[in-house]
């Protein structure tokens, strides 16, 4: 019940939960003011300009660096969220994004640390999926990892249970006892993941990847005529963006 409410609650006070909230409210009230501030709330946050300033804000201070300027660790940690299943009687786990997996290989193959530790992220509604953490195992060695140094978590529903798992993996594995990590996720969900990480007692060493904002190098966004234009991309990555702020909340993770 904890899991269904954590991913339902917040969609109420989203963009577009909050902007159907408000029209409901104004077929009632017929207040033209209800009505327009819903329209200008669904308008704004749909926009790419509002959500990639908003985006900027989660992500920050973090940049993507090289594979070569990372730091030496006792072990890279790869979160879960990268998979979905596609259809099809044939069950093929598809990426959704691979830069989690990928960094983390790359990492291991820069010899920036020994083994690679994979979380075993789970969706309770889809069981018949297997934890993301198995099937990263089983790619890696598809491209040479050796099994000695692949290791994953069991089943784990979300960040603070990651962090919790590994930390008992760690524990229970020959690990030195300050254990300095390479923590391999999304920018944006970066400093809440480190923080987990760090109360677990770890050394955190961040790693950011999967990052949704442009590189000023590329050009400014705020001349790009597409980023004023609302659309449901522009929509979903403003609901990204506000969820992490919340979960940040939640886990006093700021």
């Amino acid at each position: 019940m904890a899991y269904i409410l954590s991913k339902i609650l917040p969609l109420l006070i989203m963009p577009l939960g909050l902007s159907l909230t408000l029209l409901f409210v104004a077929v009632f009230s017929r207040k033209r003011k209800v009505i327009i501030s819903s329209l200008l709330i669904l308008w704004s946050f749909s926009t790419g300009i509002i959500s990639s300033t908003i985006f900027q804000f989660v992500e920050s201070p973090w940049k993507r660096r090289s594979i070569n300027n990372a730091p030496l660790a006792d072990a890279i940690v790869v979160l879960s969220g990268s998979l979905h299943p596609a259809p099809g009687a044939d069950q093929i786990v598809e990426w959704s994004d691979p830069d989690r997996f990928t960094a983390g290989v790359q990492l291991y193959k820069a010899t920036k640390a020994p083994r690679i530790l994979f979380t075993g992220g789970v969706n309770p509604f889809y069981p018949a999926l297997s934890p993301e953490g198995q099937i990263y195992i089983q790619e890696a060695r598809l491209i040479g990892i050796p099994a000695r140094a692949l290791q994953t978590t069991p089943p784990v529903r979300n960040t603070a249970e990651e962090a919790s798992a590994i930390k008992e993996l760690i524990k229970n594995s020959d690990y030195p006892l300050s254990t300095r990590v390479l923590l391999v996720t999304s920018a944006f969900h970066m400093q809440r993941a480190k923080r987990l990480f760090e109360q677990q007692g770890l050394v955190v060493l961040p790693f950011p990847v999967d990052f949704k904002t442009k590189g000023k190098w590329a050009g400014s966004r705020w001349e790009d005529p597409l980023q004023w234009i609302p659309n449901a991309s522009s929509l979903n990555l403003s609901t990204i963006a506000l969820r992490e702020m919340i979960g940040r909340i939640v886990y006093r993770a700021w």
